[in-house]
């Protein structure tokens, strides 16, 4: 399931492309997390931003920026404030959902606090408005302004939906739009407006970051309980643990009979997890082909995610992007 090294180039080489820009973005992001007066904030922030992430988000507003052949300096700004609410996200999901590891490594909330990580994710939010207010682009401060709302909305929806059996598809669409792509679609939408980019443009570039956020999110659902822990960089099985409805269940739950479904409403909605659950979890999933049909609908939204790309220049970036969305989904491919 790992991600195998002819996969992983297309990352790679948008990265090497994009390594003048994203060491400016880098430098930003160190100046503007420090703090004079609290240097728990630097420490706890580092923790994460320092964590060898790919930085996919930013890569991504400068990717669209570039592939309209944009050429000042505001795209900086932009990567760097999604890269703040990403982080900031990051930071308040793991004391909601009570983790312990992210990207291989302990949470902040287990290091430090609870508190500490609440109220350094609030810093960074701020943070992130300082610095989209420096483009002096009103629209760009409207479509990241909305977004941040958009996935706190996606969050609050998710602690209502994550543990009711009636809980849909759609739901779920509504959640991961919300906690996941609109972080996405935002970041690329924000890189056509910075260029000047057509109102067809923009929309291409909106569209292609929504469905790339979506297929991204949904194999990191499959890889929750089909992934290695190394791989997946947290403990596998830990959204059944946390009593999450993600697609897979979603699915199993909507052929269950009888005895399955009171399996899902005691572990699930009830929350009484015994030894032997997550494997009887796993049986169930197998027997309705879960996996399988949440796998077959990552590829289609990756499928979208590229063909979106048809609206715009036809060049190396454009090529790479539509490469990248072959790579989100190529752990379960």
């Amino acid at each position: 399931m790992g991600v195998n090294e002819t996969v992983a180039k297309p990352l790679d080489r948008l990265s090497d492309m994009l390594a003048p820009e994203m060491e400016a973005v880098n430098t930003l992001i160190r100046t503007r997390m420090e703090s004079r007066h609290a240097p728990r904030i630097p420490e706890v922030t580092a923790h994460l931003v320092e964590a060898g992430g790919k930085r996919l988000r930013p890569m991504l507003t400068l990717a669209a920026a570039k592939l309209l052949g944009y050429g000042g300096t505001h795209h900086h700004l932009l990567a760097a404030t999604v890269e703040f609410i990403h982080t900031a996200t990051l930071l308040h999901d793991d004391v909601v959902d009570e983790s312990r590891q992210r990207r291989g490594r302990p949470t902040a909330n287990l290091l430090w606090d609870n508190k500490s990580s609440v109220l350094v994710g609030d810093y960074l939010f701020a943070r992130s408005f300082q610095l989209m207010t420096e483009t002096g682009n009103l629209r760009v401060m409207e479509i990241l302004s909305n977004a941040s709302a958009v996935i706190a909305e996606g969050e609050v929806l998710q602690l209502t939906a994550a543990q009711d059996l009636a809980t849909d598809e759609s739901v779920y669409l509504q959640v991961v739009r919300g906690k996941t792509a609109a972080l996405f679609s935002a970041a690329t939408e924000v890189g056509a407006v910075i260029a000047g980019a057509t109102p067809a443009q923009v929309r291409a570039l909106y569209d292609y970051g929504d469905a790339l956020g979506i297929a991204f999110q949904i194999v990191d659902d499959i890889l929750d309980y089909s992934g290695a822990a190394e791989t997946i960089g947290k403990n596998t099985g830990d959204d059944f643990r946390e009593r999450k409805l993600t697609l897979p269940v979603i699915k199993a739950v909507a052929q269950a009979d009888a005895a399955e479904r009171g399996f899902w409403q005691r572990t699930i909605e009830k929350g009484d997890q015994r030894d032997g659950d997550l494997d009887r979890a796993l049986a169930i999933l197998s027997r309705h082909g879960a996996i399988e049909a949440a796998r077959a609908d990552a590829l289609s939204w990756a499928t979208r995610a590229r063909q979106a790309l048809d609206e715009l220049p036809e060049n190396r970036i454009r090529q790479l992007l539509a490469e990248l969305a072959d790579f989100v989904v190529a752990r379960v491919a």
